[in-house]
């Protein structure tokens, strides 16, 4: 506290001398409230764990929701922070704005300071007057503030108290009543809520200004009339009916949008003019010749790239890699955005993003070091998406040419809307991408069509995801305590329940006062069992945690909600899990012991069937390398390590001990650190108390997730055995096919050598049975107004008609047309080769097939001088043979 109250006063002092930094006025902020007696905390991961209800940090209040709802204790009335936030999906959805107007981002810093029932709306309006005004030494007259207006539908008065705080330090036309949407804040459909009051800057020109107030631009999207800080005053609680209840613990929750509030102080009318962008955007101007300022859709991509790299590279160092499911697929959406408008708009046909590094690091990483440490790794995953998008714009633009073909050979000049979603959802070509191509071409895209299907895909999403729940309904106040290290089964009562209906299915929702049962955290999946009362037997089908709280979910609930029961896990399969836990860390230690100490865990799942682990690591894993990993993990396991748990340790001390902490995980004070050997993990999970219960751990999969990450797939106890007997029943299998022969590995090589040679004999018959039919065509080849025409009809394969027909066309110089039928019962294949002098005359070969294959009862084309079809109905082949024969006299 001493160190930032010291910072403030250095920074304060400096303000009067010269303009602040972006990095200047991020800690600025930190020590001015940390001198208000603020506990100054590190930023969350911006990709959230453990949350059903979020993807991404989008706002600072995100880290704190647990204290909010009164799941946790209060450690800290007062907390500020600099948080990471992210925003391009659901409610929040700025992505289309970014890089085309001033102040929108993906990525964003949110500066924040909380109270959790300590002070409230007075301390809250006046520190946040003093920092704006008095510190960092904004306009009085450009600042304007918006009040809640008060709802009468909901019995919501004016918030007047609000109103009389601001009116110490704004005259009363500065200060603007605000609807619900703009001055009502919620944090979701139930839950804690309030009114906010959020404080607007105007930074138009004293010429602007002059013309019209500012009080008549706030919150009508004005570039430079912008909010620039958010103040929420949550006292109520939504309930599920919409009904309101008074908070017993009020809470203030603001966030002032970082970026913004640098152009503020720097004199700027766009974020992107700010130094938290500016070295990125002319790094990129270098990179890519031309200049930034000079070009308006230039400039455009150049803002987007530099907004999307600061996401990308966020996302990667908390642990979200580019995928093609949920939070992959948005980091993913964006980096496909970045390479887009580089591709089209700056010319960039090769990887350069991941070149944008170094600048990034220098402008961020003093804040979040986690850029320097993940650097390699952040290179290497931008880099390989990067290459793989740009070959799917490739494929996307040669897909779209021949639509485009196609639709001006009709005489169409608009695009259907269903083939530019395909475009969109299969290949990831952008819709604006489509548009642009199109407009080239004096075409445009049927848009109704194409949000037609967007807006299926986007119910389908929608249905698959929605959850209804209902209020919670209070059994008996207290907290929820887990006991399921020390014990599986506790007698236990129900706190509270409540419905929730998920695809039209009823489940019921329980918290109980004390439980065995984990809940899915940190890759392990949450326990299943029973919750028994006499000879009342209720299953637990699954636990979850939700806002830290371990939920239980039954499909049906208890005869009598308020008994005492008796909650008892599924002990078989809590200890395979843990077998497989417990694997988990033998493998990561192994892997670092083998491969060397880049390896990091970037990801792991444990069930009771398997584990999955994904780790840092630059190339394929060799079959050598895992023999030697699993090796190591099966002495690891005959030493029979007992486990050594340590619970609450200091999360410095946890360091000391060697404790590795993940990057993207959001710890505590205090930690629990798994022990076994010289294996020692930070862990919440539940483990075996000893390493000689895992048996065996093999190794049953190796693969590569993303640029750097690799994924280890392994099985152990029972299920590695099961593993084991399969390989000998396959091996006991190929030892009968091969006559019992003792060498099996020799036996199989022979017979592979053995067929080997009898296939060449075989394509050396076919090559002559080939070369002697196609002479006995030609010997019969008729010659029909100036047309040589070659035929054939009967039993061959279409390999070999292709054959021939190439060959021919390679041989005769003169106008030529093959004509085959060949006969694979009960299927058969029409085909039809032309010389080059025909298809110059106008026959297409293409359409002699197409036209004559419904008398072999199929379908078919190709080009204009080589074509097939492939049929069901043989006996029309003679048929189907002489009208093209006829045709091409004609």
């Amino acid at each position: 506290m001493a160190y930032f109250c010291k910072l403030f006063f250095r920074i304060l002092t400096r303000l009067y001398r010269r303009m602040l930094t972006a990095k200047e006025t991020r800690e600025s902020f930190k020590a001015f409230f940390a001198s208000k007696g603020h506990q100054i905390v590190p930023s969350a991961p911006m990709v959230i764990k453990g949350d059903p209800t979020l993807m991404f940090t989008n706002a600072g209040m995100n880290q704190f929701k647990d204290i909010i709802l009164g799941n946790v204790p209060i450690k800290y009335p007062r907390i500020a922070d600099s948080q990471k936030c992210l925003r391009v999906s659901g409610k929040h959805n700025d992505l289309e704005e970014v890089g085309h107007d001033t102040y929108h981002h993906t990525m964003f810093e949110m500066l924040g300071n909380w109270s959790f029932g300590d002070y409230f709306k007075k301390e809250a309006i006046s520190w946040a007057w003093e920092y704006l005004v008095d510190v960092l030494k904004l306009d009085p007259d450009r600042l304007y503030a918006t009040v809640f207006e008060g709802s009468p539908k909901e019995g919501l008065s004016r918030d007047d108290e609000a109103a009389g705080y601001w009116e110490q330090f704004l005259p009363e036309d500065h200060i603007l009543n605000g609807n619900k949407k703009d001055n009502f804040w919620e944090m979701g459909d139930t839950g804690p809520c309030g009114p906010c009051s959020e404080i607007h800057i105007d930074l138009r020109s004293d010429k602007e200004r002059a013309a019209m107030s500012g009080a008549e631009m706030v919150n009508k999207d004005h570039p430079q009339v912008i909010e620039i800080w958010n103040l929420v005053f949550m006292q109520y609680n939504r309930k599920a009916d919409g009904s309101l209840d008074p908070l017993p613990a009020k809470v203030i929750d603001t966030g002032m949008g970082f970026e913004r509030l640098c152009m503020a102080l720097q004199g700027k009318t766009s974020n992107y003019d700010t130094d938290a962008f500016q070295p990125i955007i002319q790094d990129i101007a270098s990179k890519s010749g031309f200049a930034y300022g000079r070009d308006k859709q230039k400039d455009i991509a150049m803002r987007v790239i530099a907004d999307h790299i600061r996401t990308i590279a966020f996302s990667i160092t908390d642990g979200q890699l580019p995928s093609n499911a949920k939070a992959g697929y948005v980091i993913r959406r964006i980096l496909r955005r970045a390479v887009r408008y580089g591709y089209t708009f700056l010319d960039r046909r090769e990887a350069f993003m991941y070149k944008l590094l170094p600048v990034l690091i220098e402008t961020m990483g003093d804040a979040y070091p986690e850029l320097i440490s993940q650097k390699t790794l952040i290179e290497k995953v931008i880099k390989e998406e990067e290459e793989s998008f740009l070959r799917t714009l490739e494929t996307g633009i040669r897909l779209l040419d021949k639509k485009i073909a196609e639709a001006t050979a009709a005489g169409i000049n608009v695009l259907n809307g269903t083939d530019a979603f395909t475009l969109y959802d299969t290949y990831g070509f952008p819709l604006d991408l489509t548009e642009l191509i199109l407009r080239e071409n004096k075409m445009e895209v049927d848009l109704d069509a194409f949000n037609a299907e967007m807006q299926k895909q986007k119910e389908r999403a929608r249905n698959a995801a929605a959850i209804e729940t209902g209020d919670w309904m209070i059994v008996k106040n207290g907290d929820s305590q887990f006991v399921g290290y020390d014990h599986f089964e506790c007698d236990v009562e129900i706190l509270r329940y409540r419905k929730i209906k998920q695809k039209n299915k009823e489940l019921y929702q329980l918290v109980l006062d004390k439980t065995p049962f984990y809940a899915e955290m940190g890759g392990q999946v949450g326990d299943i069992g029973w919750l028994i009362n006499g000879d009342e037997k209720i299953d637990i089908i699954d636990t979850k945690r939700e806002n830290n709280l371990p939920v239980h979910l039954t499909a049906r609930l208890p005869k009598d909600i308020t008994a005492s029961f008796t909650a008892k896990i599924n002990v078989e399969k809590r200890v395979q899990c843990e077998c497989n836990h417990t694997g988990t860390h033998l493998l990561h230690e192994a892997l670092r012991e083998v491969l060397g100490t880049h390896v990091e865990q970037k990801g792991s799942f444990v069930s009771p069937e398997t584990l999955r682990f994904d780790f840092s690591h630059y190339q394929k894993v060799t079959d050598e390398e895992i023999r030697e990993i699993e090796k190591l993990v099966g002495k690891k396991i005959r030493e029979n390590y007992k486990m050594e748990e340590f619970r609450s340790v200091p999360i410095k001390q946890a360091k000391e001990m060697g404790a590795m902490a993940l990057f993207g995980e959001k710890y505590g004070d205090e930690v629990r650190v798994i022990k076994y050997g010289n294996s020692i993990e930070l862990c919440g999970g539940t483990h075996i108390p000893s390493t000689g219960m895992i048996g065996s751990l093999r190794i049953v999969g190796e693969s590569s997730i993303a640029a750097g990450v690799r994924r280890i797939e392994a099985v152990t106890a029972e299920k590695a055995e099961e593993y084991t007997f399969t390989l000998q029943d396959i091996l006991s299998e190929l030892r009968q096919l091969m006559n019992n022969m003792p060498n099996v590995v020799q036996a199989v090589k022979k017979s592979i050598e053995e067929n080997a040679e009898m296939k060449n004999k075989l394509d050396l018959f076919v090559k002559e049975k080939t070369k002697r039919l196609k002479e006995e065509l030609l010997a019969r080849a008729e010659n029909k107004n100036g047309v040589l025409i070659v035929r054939y009809c009967g039993v061959g394969n279409a390999d070999m008609g292709k054959d021939i027909a190439f060959q021919l066309k390679g041989e005769i110089n003169e106008p030529f047309a093959f004509v085959g039928g060949f006969i694979e019962s009960p299927k058969c294949t029409l085909m039809v080769m032309l010389s080059d002098d025909l298809v110059a005359e106008g026959s297409n070969a293409s359409k002699l097939v197409k036209d004559a294959s419904r008398h072999i009862q199929g379908g078919g084309g190709g080009q204009p001088h080589f074509a097939t079809a492939g049929g069901k109905n043989p006996d029309g082949l003679t048929i189907a043979i002489n009208e093209i024969i006829e045709s091409l006299n004609k």
